[in-house]
């Protein structure tokens, strides 16, 4: 699956997203849906917007947004593109399309004349992700929209371009949204208010491909740089939100890779993953699992790490547990890092002496969250044709406060997916493919600290007729 774009409804969450065959030739990419109300049980309801078909604008449905106006009739505003239809810059048109929903979205009648492309100044083939929403101040409807400047350096042309509507018909260009030069382009882009903030979200395409957030206290800005200014790593992708009782769900996708090992090149689209985000006093954001999908691993496992001490001043140790812990389980280690450590963590699927695996390494003095796994690629059959000067595995890395003391490390791993949490605040999600079994176990790195606490637990069994529990199967 790839972008969720969801939307919440009497307290149920009416999630679409965009539906990847991965099928050659392309067939036309249409907009499924998923229902859920708890988090934890997903209902599929199948097609909901159909490709145009082969001839049309909209053989591929891309990602856009819904709305609810004030006689209860629900908008979705759409990408529509066909490698078919090309514009004055010899790319692909891509097209704000409309249609509605008069039954509560059991149907939905598509708008071809409330059709259009990019507006004066803009380059056709990026005019995508059109995000509607009711500005109560300014009484009209705005649409925020990923495009690019016609002109410029070519890596540095991305804005969120603007249209305003009084009738979500007719809409009429108004100045960027925002423009800060940087990017090639700002995917999936959104804003919403939460208490005294407004929020804007982003994905940055294509210097990192990582989801962003930042903070203003108007619509108008200025935009303010958080710290820590990402949602997750590299693998978590597109990430589109929605609230319910004052909490704030963020519904993105963990990417797949190609031939389903460690070395392949990162995929389009791959697994749904909720994460939910805290509002700090400050109005800085973090992002953890929702306490539903961690309430799902209910059975405890007799394994305990609680006590260890890890010593290695000038080395390198680890413990690990005698048992392989299964495909699917929800670990919590606190550590407790003395100044000076190196590096310390979680390793999983590892073999007998810990030297081949997986490995969650908190690194205190680079103050990061990285992934690491062993062996890593070989270019060649000599002992130094491998990449060991690679320090971990590119473009899984976050950065998070490591201050002397206690930091709790949760891991979560689903199958092929893994998804670590520092402290509740910060997460890296990633896949893991080539070890599909092993021990799990703890380590330090030059310097000392204590396990102070540790929980190993699996899941129960599902309740009543579900999907899949936490996350939705990849579909491929």
């Amino acid at each position: 699956m790839g972008d969720i774009i969801p939307w919440e409804q009497d307290g149920e969450f009416h999630l679409f997203y965009l539906y990847e065959s991965r099928k050659t030739p392309k067939e036309g990419m249409p907009w499924h849906r998923v229902v859920t109300k708890d988090l934890v049980q997903f209902q599929e309801t199948g097609e909901e917007v159909a490709s145009g078909g082969p001839g049309a604008p909209d053989f591929n449905i891309y990602t856009g947004s819904i709305v609810l106006d004030p006689k209860g009739v629900h908008h979705l505003f759409y990408t529509g593109q066909n490698p078919a239809n090309t514009g004055v810059d010899g790319r692909a048109l891509q097209l704000v399309m409309h249609a509605t929903s008069h039954d509560g979205m059991e149907s939905w009648q598509r708008h071809e004349a409330d059709t259009f492309g990019a507006t004066e100044g803009y380059e056709t083939g990026d005019w995508r992700d059109p995000f509607v929403f009711w500005d109560e101040d300014a009484k009209l409807w705005r649409m925020l929209i990923t495009a690019r400047h016609g002109h410029g350096p070519e890596r540095r042309r991305g804005v969120i371009a603007q249209c305003t509507s009084r009738d979500l018909s007719m809409w009429e260009a108004a100045p960027p949204f925002w423009n800060p030069r940087r990017y090639i382009a700002h995917e999936c882009p959104e804003v919403f208010k939460w208490g005294q903030w407004w929020y804007m979200v982003y994905s940055e395409f294509s210097d990192s491909f990582t989801t962003r957030y930042r903070m203003a206290r108007s619509l108008s800005g200025p935009w303010i740089v958080p710290e820590y200014d990402s949602l997750d790593g590299r693998a978590f992708y597109a990430a589109k939100s929605a609230a319910r009782d004052n909490r704030r769900f963020f519904f993105g996708w963990i990417a797949s890779r190609e031939n389903s090992n460690d070395a392949g090149a990162w995929q389009w689209a791959g697994t749904m993953s909720v994460l939910e985000a805290e509002q700090r006093q400050d109005g800085t954001l973090a992002f953890h699992p929702t306490e539903e999908f961690r309430e799902t691993f209910t059975n405890p496992l007799p394994e305990d790490l609680a006590g260890t001490l890890l010593n290695a001043s000038d080395g390198y140790a680890d413990a690990l547990l005698p048992e392989d812990p299964g495909s699917t389980f929800r670990a919590v280690a606190r550590f407790d890092i003395t100044k000076d450590t190196r590096e310390c963590g979680v390793v999983l699927r590892a073999s007998k002496d810990g030297d081949t695996g997986y490995t969650l390494r908190l690194e205190p003095q680079r103050g990061r969250l990285v992934f690491d796994r062993w062996p890593r690629t070989s270019t060649g059959t000599e002992q130094w044709q491998i990449s060991g000067d690679v320090p971990y595995a590119v473009e899984l890395e976050r950065a998070v406060s490591l201050e002397p003391g206690e930091h709790e490390l949760e891991v979560i791993v689903d199958g092929d997916i893994c998804i670590a949490t520092v402290d509740n605040t910060t997460v890296l999600s990633t896949r893991i493919y080539d070890h599909q079994a092993g021990l799990l176990g703890v380590f330090v790195g030059e310097g000392t600290t204590t396990v102070t606490e540790f929980s190993l637990t699996t899941r129960g069994e599902p309740i009543g007729d579900t999907a899949d529990v936490g996350l939705l199967a990849t579909i491929s």
